[in-house]
């Protein structure tokens, strides 16, 4: 793939697709409400996120990341802050974990990933309800955090085959 680096814009958008992956996700509020499935949801900004911010932050902009989670904020109706607030969390953890990790662990990740989404959710959960007074369904964030976890995993070997073809 040395030609798609030669061709200098082609590069740079190829190089910037995760952050347009996450505006236009963050835009349709990307969780399959349409299939009409009551107990289906994960979070796929988070994601996308933890992802590129673990393994390639060279292109994902931390700004562009918080305004996406105010455009999150405003697509899903919720108080102005709040999503930005979860993705520059769930950015400071993946520093502070790619930063203390001497060999990276396809499996340590995935366990620091649920351990980051149940943190940012249950955050998100008390600062809903205590502060904001939402009524929101435990239920609800617990399912949404299981299948994060599980589609977590998928959706890397995406990442890894997008990545190795930036890197070549």
């Amino acid at each position: 793939m040395n030609s798609l680096r030669s061709k200098g814009s082609i590069f740079k958008f190829y190089s910037y697709l995760p952050l347009i992956i996450l505006l236009i996700s963050v835009l349709n509020e990307f969780d399959f409400n349409y299939l009409n499935l009551e107990y289906f949801s994960f979070n796929f900004p988070f994601i996308l996120i933890f992802y590129f911010t673990l393994k390639d932050f060279r292109y994902f902009d931390y700004s562009l990341v918080f305004i996406a989670g105010l455009i999150n904020d405003t697509v899903v109706g919720l108080p102005l802050g709040i999503s930005s607030f979860s993705y520059m969390l769930i950015c400071i953890a993946t520093s502070y974990f790619r930063n203390i990790t001497i060999r990276p662990n396809q499996i340590k990740d995935w366990f620091y990933f649920l351990f980051i989404i149940s943190l940012i959710n249950s955050i998100n959960y008390s600062i809903l309800t205590l502060i904001f007074s939402f009524n929101l369904n435990l239920v609800g964030y617990m399912i949404n955090n299981f299948f994060t976890f599980l589609f977590y995993i998928i959706f890397i070997s995406i990442f890894k085959q997008y990545l190795k073809t930036l890197n070549d």
